[in-house]
């Protein structure tokens, strides 16, 4: 007689399929972005971005300590400047938005561990996120510029610093400048594997960080290939790095698992980014009533984290944090 496989037991109730899961979301798996701008009491809807605002640092610290309530315990800045120039010098003034943000952030809550983004996107007036001469980004004399912005969040008090530019030698030229000056205890979460992709655009609404010509795919990576994620991984950490990360998430969950997987790079710690674009087509499905917002959400979630990601960083992580203390 040939026996069954009955499988279906262990799926039976909810309790049982508790006792057997194999991936298990965290509130410690997450991390908030926030994108800050100057003044008082501003709090404005992100139009591409349901639930999304950018934030004056005062509201900016209510926000965080309703997020710390729930259990999240990082938060990764964006800054919204009001100026911008060619050189995007604006970045690393001691007085910038993010640099007070940060002070802000780690004199209320010491405890929340706080990151930021190091690029130049936001702050020049090309949109690019280098140096632009002749039209074209300049990788090395860019290198110069994310350096300084990374040195002035660490003055700050920046726990970790994130370059996302994707110029070639960023996370050893700023872990040199970091070390010369005496922050060696400021941790560098590299945006290794991060990607042109089209998930970017209500991002790109809420920083203000669209390029005013041409694209980014000439430095950022060309979504056809997974190889060349397991080698601008791998550079990174012999730069460097201690946190690898993949950008964006939910369409790059092999590389997710691939970069999880390869000798060279499984030996780090691994963040996916769960950009803007995937947030809001899940946002604006859910406002159509197409499907349920929270089981759609931490589907997602749960399969970034299956895929091998130990970091999260998702504009669902409020609200993720909550539905988690709700089904405690």
């Amino acid at each position: 007689m040939t026996m069954i496989q009955r499988l279906r037991r262990s799926r039976r109730t909810a309790e049982i399929r508790a006792l057997v899961a194999e991936t298990r979301l965290s509130v410690d798996d997450f991390i908030m972005p926030y994108f800050v701008v100057e003044g008082i009491n501003v709090k404005k809807p992100i139009e591409t971005m349901p639930e999304v605002f950018r934030f004056s640092i005062d509201n900016l610290l209510k926000d965080i300590e309703e997020l710390s309530g729930l259990g999240v315990k990082g938060v990764l800045l964006f800054g919204v400047p009001d100026k911008k120039n060619p050189t995007g010098s604006y970045a690393y003034k001691r007085t910038g938005i993010i640099q007070k943000a940060v002070s802000a952030i780690k004199k209320k809550f010491p405890g929340i561990a706080v990151i930021t983004d190091v690029c130049m996107c936001s702050y020049t007036s090309a949109g690019h996120c280098g140096i632009v001469k002749n039209g074209i980004v300049q990788n090395d004399d860019s290198l110069a510029v994310l350096s300084k912005i990374a040195l002035s969040h660490a003055d700050a008090g920046a726990d970790i610093v994130a370059p996302s530019a994707m110029m070639d030698g960023q996370v050893g030229a700023i872990r040199e400048i970091l070390d010369s000056k005496k922050c060696v205890d400021v941790a560098i979460m590299a945006y290794s594997a991060k990607y042109a992709s089209g998930f970017y655009a209500p991002f790109r609404d809420a920083a203000d960080s669209s390029p005013k010509f041409g694209d980014r795919k000439s430095y950022q990576m060309d979504y056809r290939n997974v190889k060349e994620a397991l080698r601008e991984s791998a550079a990174d950490l012999r730069e460097g790095a201690d946190i690898l990360m993949v950008k964006p998430a939910l369409s790059y969950l092999d590389v997710i698992r691939a970069v999880k997987e390869h000798p060279e790079t499984s030996i780090a710690p691994l963040a996916a980014y769960n950009v803007s674009g995937e947030y809001s087509m899940v946002k604006a499905a859910a406002m159509k009533g197409w499907l349920d917002e929270k089981k759609t959400a931490m589907e997602i979630l749960t399969s970034i984290k299956r895929a091998g990601a130990d970091i999260i960083i998702t504009y669902f992580a409020k609200q993720a944090a909550g539905w988690i203390k709700e089904d405690e």
